[in-house]
């Protein structure tokens, strides 16, 4: 399997596939680089190089203990730009990976990077503060680690089975398939980077970070979103990039990329190419 070396020692799995364009694929919690499988196939047969990796305790990554922290997520997606030498690449981030972009670009610079995406992204801030009174009261995110800690597949299924893909709305015509398949990958990762993972997406505040980008960036929310809600998440992102979009779906759910994959797949496309 291709894989990375960190500074810290910490083996990171990457997939490396096609020429031309790098795109790099930034995946959610706690799910791991087999969630853009959409988008990667999108992009590849279009003449991109398309890059994913999974992140630290996720997926086929090492199972360590420590650096669950949006600080070393950004540091190992650095890392394997390096080693990969991506010039001019693009950078997708989906939910939390919306947040380990953002802070990747913040702390190391534009000089690899000619755009970013990120979707149903967790930026600014998610838990609520005297600063950011529309957030999530912090029992919210203390109430994911009690449930994970207590057991995580059940956990997980429910929430791949309920709000992730908006499945628990009226009318709304689950795919077991997808289920299994966010089951699947949440069970791969390691239970502790997991339950640490909890507090780096939830309590990290990304306004610094997002002030300090320069290169265009595409915020894309569904306004349906159960996992990160929509009002305080992209408009107040948007706004806070100096060269920032902001495009709204109506309805769809924080798993547009997945239940929404060819409009989603469109609008990056159109944006890749403006």
């Amino acid at each position: 399997m291709p894989i990375i070396t960190t500074k810290d020692g910490v083996e990171i799995f990457y997939k490396d596939w096609g020429s031309g364009q790098p795109i790099v694929f930034s995946h959610g919690w706690p799910l791991s680089s087999d969630d853009w499988d959409a988008q990667m196939m999108f992009f590849v047969t279009r003449g991109y190089r398309v890059v994913a990796h999974d992140r630290r305790g996720h997926g086929r990554s090492a199972q360590v203990a420590d650096g669950h922290d949006m600080d070393h997520y950004a540091d190992d997606l650095a890392a394997v730009s390096a080693h990969l030498d991506l010039k001019n690449a693009i950078h997708v981030g989906h939910s939390t990976g919306g947040g380990e972009v953002v802070h990747y670009i913040a702390r190391h610079g534009e000089s690899r990077v000619a755009k970013a995406a990120i979707l149903s992204a967790v930026p600014p801030l998610m838990v609520k503060t005297e600063a950011n009174p529309g957030g999530l009261p912090k029992s919210v995110f203390d109430g994911f680690q009690t449930a994970l800690a207590a057991g995580r597949s059940a956990f997980y299924r429910d929430v791949a089975a309920g709000p992730f893909y908006g499945y628990n709305r009226p009318g709304a015509k689950p795919s077991e398939a997808v289920i299994q398949n966010w089951w699947r990958q949440g069970m791969m990762g390691g239970a502790k980077a997991h339950y640490d993972g909890i507090v780096a997406f939830s309590q990290t505040d990304f306004t610094e970070d997002l002030k300090k980008i320069n290169v265009p960036v595409l915020v894309m929310h569904g306004d349906d979103d159960q996992i990160v809600p929509y009002a305080d998440s992209a408009p107040l992102s948007a706004k806070l990039l100096k060269n920032g979009t902001l495009k709204t779906y109506k309805g769809f759910p924080h798993g547009m990329p997945t239940t929404h994959a060819e409009t989603i797949n469109a609008d990056l496309l159109a944006f890749f190419k403006g």
